[in-house]
């Protein structure tokens, strides 16, 4: 069976304060996005990698795998407008049946254990999310001010989210809606069920100077 993951790369570094793009910033002395690329090469050699660029990003990152001697195989593609678009022109790499997995690119510290459990449960039910527990007390904002819900009811979302191919191809062959906000939201607008299995906790999305902070430390510790 074929596996692809569509790595999606768009950020600005709009919230890191920075010109340069997140997932360039260097965490243990190379992009975070090559960390990125490199735990799902450590999950599957034969992983098929697409990754997602926006045009004016791209020669950057050539530029980078040349200084870093990065020689981890994949295809880059042009973003889109939206998170959206820049799926969709991903999964015109997507050429043959299996499964295709879409992760942010600046969350490198996914684990290897959960990406796999990912794929093998999406053998089974053809959709599947990453999930972890909410820890800390949720207020609900209401007309009158605000009341406390039970975090039991709630998960927080992670990547990566994988589907059989052409399930999520699919799913993407319609109009972009603004609730789509992850691939499992497009894939629920077919009513689709979506699996959820335990995602790991480290796995943080790096967008701001403290979550490159965390990073730097959870790196420290592994090494």
């Amino acid at each position: 069976m074929t596996q692809y993951v569509i790595i999606v790369a768009g950020g600005k570094g709009t919230r890191m304060g920075s010109e340069l793009p997140k997932q360039f910033l260097l965490l243990g002395g190379k992009p975070i996005l090559m960390h990125t690329l490199e735990v799902f090469r450590r999950y599957r050699a034969d992983l098929k990698i697409v990754l997602v660029l926006p045009p004016d990003q791209q020669e950057l990152w050539r530029q980078l795998c040349l200084e870093h001697s990065f020689d981890i195989e994949h295809v880059v593609v042009d973003g889109g407008e939206t998170r959206f678009h820049s799926v969709k022109n991903g999964l015109k790499e997507v050429r043959q049946p299996g499964l295709v997995g879409v992760h942010d690119g600046v969350r490198p510290f996914v684990s290897v254990d959960v990406i796999r459990n990912c794929y093998e449960q999406a053998k089974l039910y053809k959709a599947v999310i990453p999930v972890i527990d909410v820890v800390e007390t949720l207020r609900h904002l209401t007309d009158n001010g605000s009341e406390t819900v039970s975090r039991d009811f709630y998960k927080l979302v992670q990547t990566p989210q994988v589907f059989d191919a052409e399930l999520l191809k699919n799913a993407y062959d319609c109009d972009f809606e603004p609730s789509f906000t992850d691939d499992a939201s497009v894939v629920e607008a077919m009513d689709i069920s979506i699996r959820l299995v335990a995602g790991n906790r480290e796995n943080i999305k790096i967008t701001t100077p403290f979550d490159l902070k965390v990073g730097s430390a959870l790196l420290a510790c592994s090494i």
